[in-house]
């Protein structure tokens, strides 16, 4: 079983101490930004500019993600357990009875087939 990574590279470190405004100039300026498999839990995301981000195998239990656009963000293997989602875009690959189960019972996200 996997278990969340507490990354020590100062991007996810920013994420972590929610400093999201912070976290996403740096990131338009060209830092690359280490988040597999993240710890996220319990976590003020709201206003991340999350374009292009690997997610994937991410924790984000309780997790305040509102209004994040992940259309284009890679979640495969993450888990939204109890997270607040309300008003975020997720990759089409994702149904919505696949985010529900990751929602309500912690499950990883999971890609359908194409």
């Amino acid at each position: 079983m996997t278990k969340p990574v507490i990354h020590q590279n100062v991007m996810y470190q920013l994420l972590h101490e929610e400093r999201v405004e912070e976290f996403n100039r740096r990131r338009a300026s060209g830092e690359e930004a280490l988040l597999q498999g993240g710890d996220f839990r319990g976590i003020d995301l709201r206003n991340l500019v999350a374009d292009g981000l690997d997610f994937s195998d991410a924790y984000f239990r309780g997790a305040d993600l509102r209004g994040i656009d992940f259309r284009h963000t890679r979640l495969e293997g993450a888990s939204l357990a109890e997270a607040r989602i309300s008003g975020c875009y997720f990759p089409p690959e994702f149904s919505p009875a696949e985010l529900r189960l990751s929602l309500e019972l912690g499950t990883r996200l999971r890609c359908r087939q194409h």
